[in-house]
């Protein structure tokens, strides 16, 4: 993939988020999403795609026999193991959906490109971490340093 994109003029940090934004949406497909095409026969499977429009953006998607409930961001907890790829995808996107089809199929489309955020409303790339972290234990009211160690025995 990696290769493909850049010798079609895709610069590397879209292709970076590009990959990460793959592997979440496999992720779910595998975890949340049913095969593709005849589990049963073997041929059960989930389909990745990208392709780049002509106005140089690119577009991910993964598709697979859909799930018992629709991709939607969740709000995890703290302490969850899961739960914050679709965040994740929000915070990497110009844009996502889900595109679902007759036969069951869902397909989730993330489109990721070089000027994702908006210098002027204070998004930038660097700056992707602090925009998604936990706050820091200093900064929550009520708490300080050494009550985040209280149950360490």
């Amino acid at each position: 993939m990696r290769e493909q994109l850049r010798g079609g003029g895709v610069a590397e940090s879209v292709i970076d988020d590009a990959v990460l934004v793959l592997s979440e949406l496999l992720s779910n497909a595998c975890k949340h999403g049913r095969p593709l095409g005849d589990a049963l026969a073997g041929d059960g499977d989930v389909r990745a795609a990208w392709q780049v429009d002509a106005a140089g953006r690119l577009l991910v998607e993964v598709t697979d026999g859909g799930g018992p409930t629709r991709p939607a961001p969740a709000t995890p907890s703290v302490t969850a193991h899961g739960g914050r790829g679709l965040n994740i995808i929000t915070a990497l996107a110009d844009d996502w959906g889900v595109r679902d089809d007759a036969r069951g199929e869902v397909t989730v489309w993330v489109v990721v490109h070089e000027d994702v955020y908006d210098p002027d409303a204070g998004h930038r790339r660097d700056d992707f971490a602090s925009r998604i972290a936990a706050p820091a234990v200093s900064e929550i009211p009520g708490l300080d340093f050494a009550d985040a160690f209280d149950d360490v025995g």
